[in-house]
């Protein structure tokens, strides 16, 4: 499916090349790492309103992502969402480069737009090794990979008054790149009191300044404004899944607090690339952040103001021959947060008598050191560890005297090995031992309830995982099975009370258990048939986690299913594109039921859905091109819930996601030609 409104894709005669993979500093191509690295591209994002990136995400074997309103997201990796009310945690983000997790270990996903990135990298399991602390995963995200010189303009309009705008501007040379995008994106939601606008933009320029320097600058702003409903009881929520929270138990209406966000984000750095010689070469960054928010929430009024800075530098010195590759890393990576958090009660949606004003000083520091060496590219070795410390002070102002909380979490080891081997007939094998360390967020020990938690303790654990793969019928299908078992220790469970403020406590050990099954098959039609190709892909996911020893005052959980987690979960794609420039898509992503709370007494009801888009392209002078669409998401017009609130007082578990909706879209762009040696096939990228 033509990528329109974004970067142009070559002709399918040109054939599949396979994606440089960055993560472990590895990059090479996907068949010779030791890292079982997922690829997302622009052409899974296309087959939906391009309003989110959930559709996307849920296309990859283990990663799950909710959206509780639009603009309210959550991503686990092989893990659950018991840490993330809302916001991404324990999951290490990058742009360009550039961390977009804060020191405290917050991200906010919510400020990217579909323009935003060319390639987006996700690696499952502990990635401590060389990202610091974090048990979640690692999501690297990168801009220019199919960098070429043009402009686009693409349009979207649908359900819920939705209005997108997509536009990007590149221009320069191949040793002079630069790029601007611009995304809106506005809806009145599906739910009373979920409306949402966004506005994004990014700039990015590349200069090679010698035959040895190469320096890259980035910037990304976001302004953004979200409502949030609410969750919803069972009884509501049968009755008007639509509906917003209501005035219940003493607490008013979400629509009567006006229950929102409004958030500003922008990000600035650069990165500097130089190769001493042919053997040593240095990549080193350095960042700025501000993040401004307001929420606006049923129980107080809460304004956070977060400024932080950090840099990471990372040393390469390889050595090759004919028949091994070695290569030796070293680096470190500093963050500092000086963040303050006000929290006021709330008046009928504005702020009213401060009630708590807390400075945070977060810092976080990592080292770490890999070897890596690849054998008649058949054997891979990979092995690396890092050493850890993270320290936060709060200064408590809104008490006399003032006081101060502090706590480190230091000098944690994380070590990693990974091995690959190629067997004959294309068959692989990879196997990775890792140990992954996670202290608490800024949000966790500073929940809404307003209660400092310093008292918390770190997450960690051991995951080990072992992946076969292996193509059939002339490598036009793709097989990839990936086992995995991973015991985390002191696991961060969230809770909340009955207003709705969530807190946070050390739930002893978690046994995660996993299967993963990928699939792919894509076919090049012959130069007189019809069509132009046909991608299918199939994704399916069992999850078996289990509480391990969990005692909580009288209440016992030790082996009840950890909740949040769907048992199972299926996608399914299909991409057909025939050679009149007419092409269509299907989607279909299945979750069986979910447990909503720690004693498995409540659940979300298992649900099916299905997306459909159809277009037509048409080439312009060699150099224009138009493309109108149409879609559908949740054709089947399933009532389901997406995002819920888990440990909730009261049952208030339910977010309902969108009925049956639809959207139209148009783009046209300009592509200058690229050289027919340089042409190469990015469409169909190995997931």
């Amino acid at each position: 499916m033509p990528a329109f409104g974004q970067e142009e894709t070559t002709d399918t005669s040109t054939l599949l090349e396979e994606v440089t993979i960055r993560a472990f500093e590895q990059n090479r191509h996907a068949s010779l790492t030791t890292a079982t690295v997922k690829i997302i591209d622009r052409n899974a994002t296309e087959m939906n309103n391009k309003s989110s990136f959930v559709n996307a995400f849920n296309t990859i074997t283990g990663v799950r992502m909710e959206e509780r309103s639009p603009g309210s997201y959550r991503i686990n990796i092989r893990g659950s969402s018991l840490r993330s009310p809302f916001g991404v945690r324990n999951v290490k983000v990058y742009w360009n480069d550039i961390p977009l997790t804060d020191p405290g270990g917050n991200t906010y996903f919510n400020q990217l737009a579909q323009n935003n990135f060319s390639i987006i990298e996700i690696f499952k399991g502990p990635a401590g090794s060389m990202y610091g602390a974090g048990t979640g995963g690692l999501i690297l995200i990168n801009n220019l990979d199919r960098w070429q010189p043009g402009a686009s303009l693409e349009y979207i309009t649908g359900s819920y008054k939705l209005q997108n705008v997509f536009a990007s501007a590149r221009f320069g040379q191949k040793e002079n790149k630069n790029q601007f995008t611009f995304a809106h994106n506005q809806s009145d939601g599906y739910r009373v009191q979920s409306k949402m606008r966004r506005d994004n933009f990014s700039w990015i320029s590349q200069l090679k300044l010698s035959a040895k320097q190469q320096l890259t600058a980035s910037v990304l702003f976001s302004d953004m404004y979200y409502q949030t409903p609410g969750a919803l009881t069972l009884a509501e929520y049968n009755t008007d899944p639509a509906s917003a929270r209501p005035a219940a138990g003493g607490f008013p209406s979400a629509v009567n607090m006006n229950a929102a966000i409004w958030q500003k984000n922008i990000t600035a750095g650069f990165t500097n690339h130089y190769q001493f010689n042919t053997h040593f070469t240095n990549t080193t960054t350095f960042y700025g952040t501000f993040n401004q928010v307001k929420n606006s929430a049923i129980r107080n009024f809460e304004r956070r103001n977060e400024p932080h800075f950090g840099g990471r530098s990372v040393f390469n010195y390889t050595i090759k021959n004919e028949e091994t590759t070695w290569q030796l890393t070293a680096g470190t990576e500093y963050q500092s947060g000086f963040f303050n958090t006000q929290v006021a009660r709330n008046r009928n949606g504005n702020p009213d008598t401060l009630q708590t004003n807390d400075d945070i000083r977060y810092t976080t520091y990592t080292l770490f050191l890999q070897a890596d060496v690849l054998i008649n590219n058949t054997w891979s070795i990979n092995g690396g560890l890092s050493t850890n410390k993270t320290k936060v002070n709060f200064i408590r102002l809104s008490t006399y005297p003032v006081t101060e909380q502090k706590r480190s979490y230091q000098n944690e080891i994380a070590p990693r090995i990974s091995l690959k081997k190629d067997f004959r007939r294309e068959l692989t094998l990879k196997g990775t031992i890792s140990k992954g360390f996670s202290p608490p967020t800024i949000s966790e020990l500073l929940p809404s309830t307003g209660v400092i938690s310093t008292n918390l303790e770190a997450e960690n654990g051991w995951n080990y995982e072992i992946t076969v793969s292996k193509p059939f019928l002339r490598k036009k299908l793709q097989l990839e099975l990936t086992g995995f078992y991973f015991r985390l220790n002191n696991a961060l469970v969230q809770r909340r009370d009955i207003s709705g403020a969530d807190y946070f406590i050390n739930a002893g050990d978690i046994k995660q258990k996993g299967l993963e099954v990928h699939s792919s098959y894509l076919l090049l039609a012959k130069n007189k048939s019809l069509v132009d190709y046909l991608n299918l892909r199939a994704d399916y996911t069992y999850s078996h986690f289990r509480y391990g020893s969990f005692i909580r005052g009288n209440d016992d959980y030790s082996g009840k299913i950890v909740p949040s987690v769907p048992a199972n979960t299926l996608s399914f794609t299909g991409d057909l594109q025939l050679k009149n420039g007419i092409y269509t898509n299907i989607t279909f992503y299945a979750a069986s039921g979910i447990f909503l709370n720690d004693a498995n007494s409540a659940t979300a009801e298992p649900y099916q859905l299905m997306g459909t888009r159809i277009g037509w392209s048409k080439r312009l002078q060699n150099k224009y091109k138009l493309n109108l669409y149409a879609g559908a998401d949740n054709l089947l017009d399933k009532v389901y819930s997406l995002g819920n609130d888990i440990n909730a007082t009261a049952n208030r578990f339910y977010n309902a996601a969108p009925r049956r909706n639809y959207y139209a879209g148009v783009s046209f762009q300009w592509i200058k030609a690229l050289k027919k040696n340089n042409a190469v096939q990015m469409k169909f990228q190995q997931k």
